[in-house]
């Protein structure tokens, strides 16, 4: 199935730097689950992952608006889920003057699925950094991550920092601010959406994950921009680092079971009759 999806356009997040949305409907709660990647203007172009295969027409439209696919110098990936690198080989195909920065990680983990273009790459890890031109990015492991192929991004020119998965929220609709999702909504989304993403966060030594946190804090970013999260700048950044070691140790939620999958299967079978 298909999921629904609001219509939306690139949001300005700093200086040259646009988040391009995807908000996808979760029908369990009625609100929007965000996928986005990111669009790096400068002196090299930049593709911040590549969004999900199921929305490429409109992902590339997007994308494609603000960068001429032959300017595309440097395609980045966070990490190598479906809905950060469904497109990338489209992107590759169609950006031929771009070179794939990724790690020996991902490379390993989507070996036989993906074909990547080795000859088109370099491998950069944690505290290693590559030069755009104008500006120089370095990779630094986020706060909670799924994979361990995971690295966040940090811009030295704007101090916009990619933070991959961490910080997700759901949202209400079409809005990307943070002070635009109720309170509500974003408490307890934000608690849900950084435990079952992190699940091994409830058995961390505070201490220990304090320290690995406190690496990418310690970049003071004045722009903190995610995959599943709102825009977050000033205060919020330092609101959503302090949820963040708020969760270490902490019992994580059972997920959603059979149950919710019935519903979800009925409110379907309603809609496709309607």
């Amino acid at each position: 199935m298909i999921p629904t999806t609001l219509p939306t356009r690139p949001q300005p997040a700093a200086a040259d730097t646009w988040l391009i949305p995807t908000l996808a409907l979760d029908a369990s709660t009625g609100a929007y689950f965000g996928a986005h990647s990111l669009v790096i203007r400068g002196e090299q172009p930049v593709i911040v992952d590549t969004g999900c295969s199921l929305v490429r027409d409109a992902w590339a439209a997007q994308v494609f608006s603000l960068v001429e696919p032959d300017d595309v110098r440097w395609v980045f990936l966070s990490h190598d889920d479906h809905d950060h690198v469904g497109n990338v080989e489209f992107v590759m195909d169609t950006c031929p003057n771009a070179t794939l920065v990724a790690n020996f990680s991902i490379v390993g983990r989507l070996a036989g699925d993906v074909e990547l273009p080795l000859d088109r790459m370099v491998w950069v890890d944690a505290g290693g950094s590559f030069d755009a031109g104008d500006r120089t990015f370095t990779c630094v492991r986020p706060p909670p991550f799924d994979s361990p192929t995971t690295r966040a991004l940090h811009d030295s020119a704007t101090n916009v920092l990619w933070a991959a998965d961490s910080f997700g929220a759901l949202f209400p609709g079409d809005v990307y601010d943070v002070a635009e999702i109720p309170a509500d909504l974003y408490d307890v989304s934000f608690t849900l959406m950084n435990t079952w993403n992190t699940p091994w966060i409830e058995w961390v030594d505070v201490d220990r994950y304090t320290a690995h946190v406190e690496q990418s804090r310690s970049l003071a970013p004045d722009v903190v921009v995610s995959a599943h999260g709102p825009i977050l700048r000033g205060a919020e950044i330092d609101d959503a680092y302090r949820r963040t070691l708020a969760l270490a140790a902490r019992p994580v939620a059972p997920t959603p079971g059979q149950e919710t999958l019935d519903q979800l299967l009925a409110a379907f079978a309603t809609a496709t009759a309607a």
